[in-house]
């Protein structure tokens, strides 16, 4: 979309096999509690493979995040291809997308949420912070790129009301405040849209 964003380097089998193990880890346990040692064991890797494939703790984290991205990414586009057309329904195709995609890949909410409530403030320097905040803008500037495109008025400002909705219901996926938050949501961006 209009985003750029990272190219993934390919990753060697041992790769793959440290990038899934920390990946299931990081979202499970959380970040701070997942130590190398567990991830080099969980993908029956020595230390030294996994420093070497990713460098440290730090790069395996944005690792993970841009991997879940990526997938999150085809994810939305397959769903906007089934509605070729600009409109309304074109922007409701990301909380469709995100409704098919909670269950199975986010019941503990979002990665880049959580990653970013883990790290903490007072450590603006760590790599995950400028790679949550790419996801988040990306997702915006997709929100304002589909509204533009749908001749919806001030796209900009839809936009942020439509990336309101979805951060709102991806904390509650998390939270288990109630039951199906993206639902929710979808229907008052439908609202929303309709009123223009």
């Amino acid at each position: 979309m209009t985003q750029s964003v990272p190219e993934l380097a390919p990753l060697t089998p041992g790769g793959r096999r440290v990038l899934d193990a920390a990946s299931r880890l990081f979202y499970e346990r959380g970040i701070h509690a997942v130590g190398v040692d567990t991830i080099a064991e969980a993908a029956g890797v020595t230390k030294k493979t996994l420093y070497d494939r990713f460098g440290s703790k730090e790069a395996l984290v944005v690792s993970y995040l841009q991997h879940r991205d990526a997938r999150w990414r085809e994810h939305v586009a397959a769903h906007l291809s089934r509605v070729p057309g600009p409109g309304p329904d074109r922007v409701l195709a990301i909380f469709d997308a995100a409704i098919s995609w909670s269950d199975e890949n986010s019941p503990k909410g979002c990665s880049a949420i959580n990653a970013r409530a883990e790290i903490g403030d007072g450590n603006d320097e760590h790599p995950v912070f400028p790679e949550v905040s790419r996801q988040k803008v990306w997702l915006l500037d997709v929100f304002e790129e589909l509204c533009a495109e749908g001749g919806i008025p001030d796209p900009r400002s839809m936009a942020q009301a439509m990336m309101l909705l979805y951060e709102g219901a991806i904390v509650t996926v998390g939270m288990t405040t109630f039951a199906e938050p993206f639902v929710i949501a979808r229907s008052w961006a439908a609202r929303l849209l309709r009123q223009g």
